[in-house]
């Protein structure tokens, strides 16, 4: 599942390939997005595909222990709310099979492309940020995640670069792809400036387009990239840190990920605790030893 600040969207994910094993369902994100609105949502997509087991979903914001501790694009009651449990119960709770592990939208696409995408087998520091109602940001150290580093909130030029230099901030003032890529060059001059990336994966939605604006962005050392996986990288990294909540199984008989389907009913997002998105986080790139 990958909570959005204008759409909730899921599927099943087969971890073997990093991809979606079936076409992802999407709702709109409710107005206000509450928290009593948005777990409404969860489950119905989550029922659209009848799934019964563990569910895995990022969050618009700073997550710690199945807490949100900040909501810049959702409604202010997420503050300091418990909820992956509040997910949990929504679908079933533990009972029902479909205990849910939750994280921060940006470093759960930062953990599919290091995997599997762009960022796979780089080293140094990788900045993976995804463009869409704001900014989301995933800083890797040699394939370690750093969780929760909420770039799209750095001031530049006296506002929050989100406000400025999103794909929301394009759409709703009209700008050009000339005038945006602008605006995204100075973000990421800024950002360049702060922590010397080698690497700068830029995903989200508009990532699709990458050549209507990365070619227009100039005078930026690192390597600037578009997300291979593009808008399910979320997804399927909402994936990998459910299978980290499964670290404890051994390896499929012919080295697929634990728990990554046999065919018919493909692994998906799948997890449930705080400790599962730690040990995420804990080894390179999330993904555990006893899952390679």
């Amino acid at each position: 599942m990958d909570i959005g600040g204008s759409g909730i969207k899921g599927a099943p994910v087969d971890l073997a390939r990093g991809d979606l094993a079936e076409e992802r369902h999407k709702v709109l994100t409710p107005h206000p997005a509450t928290p009593e609105a948005v777990a409404d949502c969860v489950r119905e997509v989550v029922d659209h595909f009848g799934w019964s087991g563990p569910v895995g979903a990022t969050f618009p914001g700073v997550v710690t222990d199945g807490t949100t501790r900040t909501a810049a694009n959702v409604d202010q009651g997420w503050i300091g709310l418990g909820a992956e449990a509040l997910l949990t119960g929504r679908l079933g709770g533990e009972a029902a099979g479909r205990p849910v592990t939750l994280l921060n939208d940006a470093d759960a696409a930062g953990l599919a492309e290091m995997r599997y995408g762009a960022g796979s087998g780089r080293t140094g520091t990788v900045i993976v940020l995804t463009l869409g109602t704001g900014i989301g940001s995933a800083v890797f150290s040699d394939g370690r995640l750093v969780p929760n580093t909420e770039f799209g909130h750095l001031e530049l030029h006296g506002h929050d670069a989100e406000k400025r230099a999103s794909t929301k901030a394009k759409e709703d003032e009209g700008l050009s792809w000339h005038h945006w890529a602008h605006r995204v060059q100075k973000y990421l001059a800024h950002v360049e400036m702060l922590f010397s990336p080698e690497l700068f994966v830029i995903g989200g939605g508009v990532s699709r387009k990458a050549e209507k604006f990365l070619p227009l962005i100039e005078g930026i050392r690192a390597e600037i990239v578009p997300a291979q996986l593009q808008n399910n990288a979320g997804i399927v990294g909402a994936a990998m840190a459910a299978h980290a909540a499964r670290a404890g199984e051994p390896p499929a008989a012919d080295g697929s990920p634990a728990g990554a389907g046999d065919g018919r009913r493909p692994a998906t997002a799948a997890g449930s605790s705080a400790r599962a998105v730690r040990s995420a986080v804990d080894s390179p790139v999330g993904w555990p030893d006893a899952g390679r």
